[in-house]
């Protein structure tokens, strides 16, 4: 066990979404955690796929009135929804997350949090598309342009379900919108038979970035995943943190103690293997841990995880679910 903690290396989402996640790089994957299993029941104002109407009405307020033709995105998670549902834009961001193949050849834009805004003007958008996470950065970055703009979550899993359902609508393009929603619901339904009457290990979910080791809570994209499971993550039902991410207190967590601890990682971002290694090696507070002792720490994939992705959201939700529905 103590061979494999070592070799952890711990994947970075910056200010994170999701990614996801978070464009985590650039600052970007509900109701309370539910016990043993107990699922979120799906409330009267929930439409079939799990979107709930009076937020997707408040999100569609976001879009200017008529039908834009020159679309802007500042959001990797927007540009890959777009791409879904057959919309093309004439700016995408430019990112180390990956881009639509279909969108290699439209212009980049430059960074989600501060666009070149030469490059944006002379794109003539009639709209741009950014995360609501990044919000204020990027209404302080067009400061002086009169530019329609329309900000959408993508930290969540249910803030993907949610934006894409309303660029869909937006756009009119119901048909791909349903069949991506559709399959998502199929899954998630899929998933909650698989679950019942099963009592789930509580986790913990770890994330390093270049110097520190944190803690994500149910708002960060990995956290969605696992309360959409209807699983106990210790961040928000006893360490009670209210950030997304937030530095380990590890005499909280031995008290915790938690069953099952996930590990975000990726050799190409954040904490390094070496760092990771001087923390266990200088902290043996994670000895302690149930997890530890019982080989039950467990290395998630950066590039399943690492970014909110609707294209990528049945699969990340499907692979969680394995350590958790043994």
């Amino acid at each position: 066990m103590r061979k494999i903690l070592i070799g952890l290396s711990i994947g970075l989402l910056a200010v994170l979404t999701a990614c996801g996640p978070t464009e985590k790089e650039e600052v970007e994957k509900e109701t309370p955690v539910t016990g043993e299993n107990e699922q979120v029941e799906k409330t009267d104002a929930n439409t079939a796929d799990g979107v709930d109407e009076k937020e997707l009405k408040d999100t569609l307020a976001e879009f200017p009135e008529g039908s834009p033709e020159r679309i802007i995105t500042t959001s990797v998670p927007l540009a890959e929804m777009l791409d879904l549902l057959d919309v093309t834009p004439v700016g995408v961001p430019t990112s180390t997350n990956p881009l639509p193949a279909n969108f290699e050849k439209i212009d980049q834009i430059g960074s989600p949090m501060q666009p070149d805004l030469e490059v944006v003007t002379s794109l003539t958008p009639d709209l741009i598309l950014g995360a609501e996470s990044l919000r204020s950065t990027l209404d302080k970055s067009l400061e002086g342009m009169d530019l329609p703009t329309a900000y959408l979550p993508t930290d969540s899993f249910d803030d993907l379900k949610l934006s894409f359902k309303a660029l869909g609508t937006y756009f009119d393009k119901t048909e791909e919108m349903d069949k991506v929603l559709n399959q998502l619901a199929s899954k998630e339904n899929e998933l909650t038979e698989q679950g019942k009457g099963k009592e789930l290990p509580s986790a913990l979910l770890v994330i390093g970035t270049a110097d520190s080791f944190m803690v994500m809570n149910d708002e960060s994209y990995v956290g969605s995943l696992v309360k959409k499971l209807g699983a106990d993550n210790i961040a928000t039902s006893v360490l009670k943190v209210k950030d997304r991410y937030s530095p380990i207190n590890m005499e909280d967590v031995v008290v915790a103690d938690p069953d099952i601890i996930l590990v975000l990682a990726s050799g190409d971002h954040g904490a390094s293997e070496d760092a990771f290694k001087k923390e266990v090696e200088s902290n043996d507070t994670w000895t302690k841990l149930s997890a530890y002792q019982n080989d039950k720490i467990e290395v998630l994939d950066y590039g399943v995880f690492g970014v909110t992705s609707i294209k990528n959201a049945e699969k990340a939700l499907t692979d969680i679910s394995t350590y958790f529905y043994e």
